[in-house]
């Protein structure tokens, strides 16, 4: 066993020219890869004690090496541990430190492993961490929706196609159309965890190994489901990066768009949303503006995460099998876009506590644009023997009469509805009013009220 003399790089005896500073620095990824020191220290404890199980190492040893990792945790975690760029990597530093720690016995831990496994193990696991926290703030997010529709239920606003009035909805509704988002966005990371639930500890560098090591043993105390089957894919996959990187930028594009959203809504064109000063900024010249900057940028912010996604992408679109040094890279690529939501995700958390609907400014907006044609119509097939493509062209022609007069449909009297649709009753009026319109939407998913309390008590109960 080679000790590690001079605080030389291991592959010193092979490689006798010392690397130049460009090069060194060019590969150095401690900075980047020091935040997997908890994770390498892990997978190092479990190692080792599969290799005592193994009769591969002795006991001394094996108790040796565990006390000099968790002395090591300890000095990473009160910032005690001096993190050397000379080393390259987490791994090469935690290895450093332990044979500077207990002697020869430290490269033992090395023993039928390469850092080729040792790194994607490490990866797992802080991706299974990054995954859980990101799961339990969108939990807070749905939570925080849920506040606010349960307290709109009854707030009727337009919904809109095309940046038009369409039909009236709840506003309650539309939040919980983001509800639904996001539910999707936890199910697409949880997905993601059974598919990378695969031990990659004991692939070694590419072939596997010829010592008797027991992968089974590993994968349990590592909290993976099962090992993985191949040790060539194993050490060249990042699709389980990929995953994560796809998972985070579809997230960010939901939050980019209800961003989109309530940036409209609090222009003075719609003014259908208040922001609260918390959340809002001023100008350096204009004394009145309350400028909506969070909101931009997490709008914004969803363009890095596609560029991390797409990077990844570029990456590995070339690479042959199987471990290439232009993997060095997915750390950094998902660290930055990790960051970069879990940031977001708690902004946007903060600026539904400050956003509240201009309830009155809605019903206006609601009442415009001949909202209720679409019910007229309904109303027209239900109870006057009309297909719908009939009823529909009468009650164009209505939208049009109505114009003309520079009326809304609830403004004609009797006698002008029946100018153009003959036999009309004073039922007709019931169909206009925007109240028993949101909740003539009883179908499963419509925006009924009794269909948004329902869904607000079903995701209350998920939680």
């Amino acid at each position: 066993m080679t000790k590690n003399k001079n605080n030389k790089t291991i592959w010193n005896t092979r490689i006798k020219n010392n690397s130049s500073l460009l090069f060194q620095k060019t590969t150095n990824s401690i900075d980047i890869d020091k935040r997997l020191y908890k994770e390498d220290i892990l997978g190092s404890i479990a190692h080792v004690e599969m290799l005592f199980k193994q009769k591969i190492i002795s006991f001394k040893i094996k108790n040796k090496i565990i006390y000099g990792l968790n002395k090591i945790k300890k000095e990473i975690d009160n910032k005690k541990f001096d993190f050397n760029t000379k080393y390259e990597d987490i791994h090469m530093n935690i290895e450093n430190r332990l044979f500077e720690l207990i002697g020869e016995e430290a490269g033992y831990t090395h023993t039928a492993r390469s850092r080729n496994d040792q790194v994607i193990t490490d990866f797992k696991i802080w991706i299974k961490s990054a995954t859980n926290k990101i799961n339990s703030i969108l939990d807070t997010i749905i939570g925080s929706s849920l506040k606010l529709a349960e307290k709109n239920i009854e707030t009727i606003m337009p919904g809109f196609t095309h940046l038009k009035n369409a039909q009236a909805v709840s506003f309650a509704h539309y939040l919980m159309a983001y509800v639904e988002m996001f539910h999707r966005d936890k199910k697409r990371f949880n997905n993601n965890l059974q598919s990378l639930n695969e031990n990659p500890l004991g692939v070694a560098a590419i072939a596997g190994t010829s010592f008797n090591i027991d992968r089974n043993y590993t994968t349990k105390k590592l909290g993976f489901e099962r090992p993985s089957n191949n040790s060539i894919d194993t050490v060249s996959d990042r699709d389980f990066v990929l995953d994560f990187l796809y998972s985070v930028s579809v997230c960010s594009m939901h939050l980019s768009r209800i961003s989109e959203e309530l940036i409209i809504w609090n222009s003075e064109g719609f003014n259908l949303i208040n922001l609260s000063d918390k959340v809002v900024t001023g100008s350096s010249i204009m004394p009145q503006k309350k400028n909506p900057d969070l909101l931009e940028y997490l709008r914004g912010k969803s363009g890095s995460t596609y560029g991390n996604l797409f990077s990844m992408l570029t990456i590995l679109k070339g690479l042959p099998l199987s471990y290439f040094k232009d993997l060095q890279d997915d750390k950094e690529i998902v660290f930055n876009s990790y960051d970069t939501l879990l940031n977001c995700l708690k902004i946007f958390n903060e600026i539904l506590k400050n956003v509240s609907p201009n309830k009155r400014r809605m019903l206006e907006l609601a009442s415009s644009g001949y909202i209720v044609a679409t019910d007229l119509a309904d109303y027209l097939v239900k109870n006057h023997s009309m297909s719908f493509r009939n009823a529909y062209k009468k009650t164009a022609a209505l939208v049009n009469f109505a114009e003309k007069k520079k009326k809304n449909l609830n403004e004609l009297n009797l006698e002008e509805f029946n100018e153009i649709i003959p036999k009309l009753t004073n039922d007709v009026f019931k169909v206009l009013d925007l109240k028993n319109s949101v909740n003539s939407k009883k179908s499963y998913g419509g925006t009924s009220f009794s269909n948004i309390k329902k869904m607000i008590v079903k995701y209350k109960k998920q939680k």
